[in-house]
């Protein structure tokens, strides 16, 4: 089956193709299509219970990629930043993945994070030029930098005198800020080198700079202790960071892990871009299975004839073969998301049922 003649449907637990009727044409499929020599076949989508053969699965790592080739679209920067994230993702074993960001040793967080942003700025911009990560991880080696001239007697009189220093540097004297906003209406929150640029981002990219400017003072001996850092779960807090030695059983929940952060990082892009933002089902896939059976719930002055319009309008753009609209998500980021997430989950099994025999 060709990449041109398909489109990839994908779930936080099935990845398969379907074929589709015409390039740009999105319609329903009937329960019992008919189907004449003249006709192009139409298939129905079952979601069956239980794990598919591996056999019958082909691997969709690049699927994305090459039905963007199909269509002329080159995608050679974005597969190299693919590449670069699985050889990173690779470098975590079983014991490793569960260690906290502020020990971790084995993966560069800050490039790995890089390369998924690389990857996304390529898909969206088709620019001849790859996005300049050796450059951004300058940027992060300069916050540290800079810190050493912030840095004096008054610091290293105590522990929490330190990392209070270090608290003031990141968000008062830099001026980086927590964004609360999840969705594509402020991508740069989700992206290291646009929270980088503009010092606004998630929760998981500030535990991420944090970390690695830790990493950094540590490395040139500024350091000495051990520390983790606070991450919130409510809308609002700031990632800090404390003395292990110090911390409570309460604490617990809120230290980030390795995969943990790898994971959050990926769910926030995955949702932010997913173009079906409406709907009462909490799961994505859910909500897309709503739309494409025309199952809409509209009640109260929230879902307006506004929204009601604009979802139309959206629903005619992709028909016409545009891929994002606004407050309607971004396929290609969202597929993009999806293969991701997809690729370091099976990984992350294998290592398990690898730990497991052993």
């Amino acid at each position: 089956m060709s990449s041109a003649s398909s489109v990839l449907v994908a779930s936080s637990s099935f990845l398969y193709w379907i074929r589709k009727p015409s390039p740009f044409k999105f319609s329903k499929f009937p329960s019992t299509p008919s189907v004449t020599p003249s006709s192009p076949k139409c298939y129905r989508v079952v979601c069956r219970g239980g794990s598919p053969q591996p056999a019958s699965f082909p691997d969709l790592s690049f699927a994305l990629h090459d039905a963007l080739e199909s269509t002329g679209i080159d995608t050679s920067h974005a597969r190299e930043a693919r590449k670069s994230f699985v050889s990173q993702i690779k470098k975590l074993s079983d014991i490793e993945r569960e260690t906290s960001i502020c020990i971790n040793r084995c993966v560069d967080l800050g490039r790995t994070s890089l390369f998924i942003a690389a990857e996304d700025d390529s898909l969206i911009s088709h620019s001849s030029v790859p996005l300049p990560v050796d450059a951004f991880l300058e940027r992060l080696d300069d916050l540290s930098m800079g810190y050493c001239s912030h840095y004096n007697s008054a610091c290293r009189s105590s522990r929490e005198n330190f990392l209070e220093s270090l608290e003031k540097y990141l968000y008062v004297k830099k001026g980086f800020r927590r964004s609360t906003a999840k969705n594509q209406a402020e991508p740069q929150a989700l992206d290291l080198h646009s929270v980088l640029t503009h010092r606004s981002g998630s929760a998981v990219m500030l535990s991420l700079i944090h970390s690695e400017i830790l990493k950094m003072l540590r490395l040139w001996g500024l350091l000495d202790f051990d520390v983790e850092i606070f991450f919130p779960h409510d809308p609002h807090g700031l990632p800090r960071a404390y003395d292990k030695q110090k911390s409570k059983e309460s604490d617990q929940p809120h230290i980030m892990t390795v995969q943990m952060l790898l994971e959050e990082i990926l769910r926030n892009l995955k949702d932010a871009f997913w173009p079906f933002q409406r709907g009462a089902a909490d799961s994505l896939f859910l909500r897309a299975a709503n739309a494409a059976n025309c199952i809409d719930k509209f009640n109260g002055f929230e879902d307006s004839g506004y929204q009601l319009a604009s979802t139309k309008a959206a629903q005619r753009r992709l028909d016409r073969g545009v891929w994002t609209s606004v407050h309607f998500g971004y396929m290609r980021r969202a597929l993009s998301g999806m293969i991701r997430w997809c690729c370091m989950s099976k990984f992350f099994f294998i290592l398990a049922i690898t730990h497991q025999d052993q």
